[in-house]
């Protein structure tokens, strides 16, 4: 397999990590919040929305790699 096929299932996978750290940190972010610290789960929040806001791009640019020519 050429180097070239392999990086659209790089970026999948390294796509795969960030969703799964995203949702980790959301239940740490949750569980702050719960024990009375607003401001920090507001910022955590905050600098989730950026892999939020990216995401479609992300999968999209991922399908039109990983699409046979």
């Amino acid at each position: 397999m050429p180097n070239s096929d392999l990086l659209p299932s790089l970026l999948f996978k390294i796509n795969q990590n960030q969703l799964a750290l995203e949702a980790a940190i959301m239940e740490l972010t949750l569980w702050v919040e719960q024990r009375g610290s607003g401001e920090v789960g507001g910022n955590v929040r905050g600098a989730l929305e950026t892999i939020s806001k990216n995401e479609d791009f992300i999968k999209m640019t991922l399908a039109v790699l990983m699409a046979p020519e």
